[in-house]
């Protein structure tokens, strides 16, 4: 009985001793040094920088065709000035529009390429806490979760490293 008790004593101290696992990722560098992400960046920083270009281009020639109708129409009358200037204006109007929906469309798609990059970095998370055993993997950044979390419970590079290894290796 005394064994029994012993025994029961023992086995309830041992498992009350028994930690959970847990580790933290530094989102901010997870993000940051991601390559993908990087590689995502460059892409649109390029695009924009082009769209820039073409707006810049389409902004001078409106302008120098508006002058243009300005100094033709300055002789003319309200009306035959507003017939001039009708179909600039509707142009005008047109490529404008077309500007925005390409922005609108550019912003889209960089919107859905983060959003797929976030559910890959979620996802390599947690995968590594499941083949890892961690009972929480917690999320570090400025406003963060974590204030503070041992170097040895930091897994941000382990996990960066897998994800720009699997990134590469698809690339």
């Amino acid at each position: 009985m005394k064994k029994g008790i012993l025994i029961a004593i023992a086995s309830v101290a041992l498992f009350s001793c028994q930690q959970e696992k847990t580790a933290f990722v530094n989102n901010e560098k997870l993000i940051e040094e991601y390559q993908e992400r990087i590689d995502i960046e460059e892409k649109y920083k390029v695009k924009v920088e082009a769209l820039t270009k073409k707006k810049d281009s389409i902004g001078k020639t409106l302008q120098e065709e508006g002058m243009s109708l300005q100094a033709k129409g300055a002789n003319l009358s309200q009306e035959k000035q507003q017939e001039l200037y009708g179909p600039f204006m509707q142009k005008r109007q047109f490529l404008q529009q077309q500007l925005q929906q390409e922005e609108q469309v550019m912003a889209q798609q960089s919107q859905s390429e983060i959003d797929g990059l976030l559910k890959k970095i979620d996802d390599a998370i947690v995968a590594h806490g499941e083949a890892n055993s961690y009972t929480y993997i917690f999320g570090k950044n400025k406003v963060g979760s974590v204030q503070y979390g041992a170097a040895k419970n930091d897994i941000t590079k382990t996990i960066l490293d897998n994800l720009n290894k699997t990134y590469s290796e698809t690339k």
